[in-house]
Order: structure tokens, then C-alpha cells, then sequence
């Protein structure tokens, strides 16, 4: 396996992600961070200096718990993970607004996307590392942080289920028209990630391609602290 993060990332099986990415709308990826790297993102957690801002999800209703977002330059690792992700994802991106009939506006590289939500005053950071204690919960939701926004994140377990935690399931809950809410419970090991939607994504139906909406949450920690890593691609205003 290669050694460094990014060459990691490019090493993944993109084939079948873009696959499973088209057919269902999300896509897990294998243990990408190793132990060494998640404990060293997890002890992120208590360096102020390396933070613009921290939410105490309960004060504004979205759930029970905190995160924090990271400032500007990312540590190396959120940095690896964010540039290393787009490119292929920006190739979705543009394909599934071609299905829906709009034209490509992806461009290749992270940094001339962020150039687009510099222009649109979208200045700040939105990687995040966010903690849950038991009890803990994040309602099911979207981030979106302004006009400008990337269709995919990703999100990586930076603890182990069932040893440090228990519950916090991962929650993708997608509504269709005219139709009832599906939803998806995904469970993941320290170090393994998923890609999904940030808003919506084309399906599939008699008369073409249409929207769906998807919103994701964590289900309640009934035990111990739970720590995951949000990689989200747009800045904020």
C-alpha cells in the first residue's frame, strides 16, 4: 500500500465507487486512515489554535454534542483528504448534472472550485472533526454554507465502534417524490469513510433522470465518545 495519504486515495477503487456512487447514491470506502492517523486527528480535538469555531449542537437543535471546524491552512491530513477526494468526485459531480439535463460546472482541481466560493464571499473552512458522548445524536440534515456548494462530502470514523462507543450510526435518508422517505443505517470502522450526497442526486425513472433529496444525521451514542472526521468541499460565508 502506498504511504502517503494522497497516493492512497488515488490508489482507491474508483471504478466501483463512481459505480456504487450512480447506482445507490453513496459509497463506503475501506479502512483509507490507519490507527496512527485517526489518533492523531482525534488529538486535533483539543488545539484551540487550530479551530475558527465551535458548535454546541444542542444550543441550536441540531442534535447533542459538539464539532468544531478546522481554520485555514487544514492540518496535513484534512488537507491530503480534501484535495485528494475532489477530482474524481468533481467527475460525478459533472456527470450527474449532465443526467439532469444542466451543463458540466465542475472544474478539475480543488482549488480553482474554491477560487468560485472565494468570489461568492465563501471565505471560511468547512472540514470539521465533531465528538458525541453517550446520549449524543446529530439530526438529519444538510450543509450548505452558501450559493455555491460541492454535490458530495465525506465522512471517516475516526474511532472504533463497539469498543469506544456503541450506537451512532450513520443516517442517509433520501425523499423521492410523490413517495416515502427511504432510509440507510451504515455502520463504519475506524479509519473507513463514506461518500454521499450534500444535497440531492439524479434516479433513474420512466421518463429519465429526476432529483431526490438526501439529508444525513448519527443516530444516538448509547456509550462512550465518538469521534468522525467531516470532509466537506465548498467554504462558507
Amino acid at each position: 500500500m502506498p504511504d502517503r495519504l494522497s497516493e492512497r486515495i488515488a490508489a482507491l477503487d474508483w471504478d466501483s465507487l463512481q459505480q456504487a456512487l450512480d447506482e445507490q447514491g453513496y459509497a463506503a470506502i475501506p479502512a483509507l486512515l490507519d490507527t496512527d492517523q485517526c489518533r492523531e486527528i482525534i488529538g486535533t480535538y483539543e488545539e484551540e489554535a487550530l479551530f475558527r469555531s465551535t458548535i454546541d449542537m444542542a444550543r441550536y437543535r441540531f442534535g447533542a454534542g459538539e464539532y468544531k471546524y478546522y481554520k485555514a491552512p487544514l492540518p496535513d491530513i484534512v488537507q491530503q483528504l480534501r484535495e485528494g477526494f475532489y477530482p474524481d468526485l468533481a467527475k460525478t459531480a459533472n456527470r450527474w448534472r449532465e443526467r439532469l439535463g444542466q451543463d458540466a460546472m465542475y472544474p478539475a482541481g480543488l482549488p480553482d472550485f474554491l477560487d468560485r466560493c472565494h468570489e461568492q464571499g465563501q471565505l471560511r473552512p468547512t472540514p470539521l472533526i465533531l465528538k458525541y458522548e453517550a446520549g449524543g445524536y446529530n439530526c438529519l440534515h444538510q450543509d450548505l454554507y452558501g450559493e455555491v456548494f460541492f454535490p458530495f462530502q465525506v465522512v471517516f470514523a475516526l474511532n472504533q465502534r463497539e469498543t469506544d462507543y456503541t450506537g451512532g450510526e450513520f443516517l442517509l435518508v433520501e425523499q423521492r417524490p410523490r413517495a416515502q422517505s427511504r432510509g440507510h443505517v451504515i455502520n463504519l470502522e475506524q479509519g473507513a469513510g463514506l461518500i454521499f450526497p450534500t444535497n440531492h442526486r439524479p434516479v433513474l425513472g420512466s421518463r429519465g433522470y429526476y432529483k431526490t433529496t438526501l439529508r444525513h444525521g448519527v443516530s444516538t451514542i448509547t456509550s462512550g465518545t465518538r469521534y468522525s472526521l467531516g470532509i466537506i468541499f465548498h467554504d462558507a460565508q
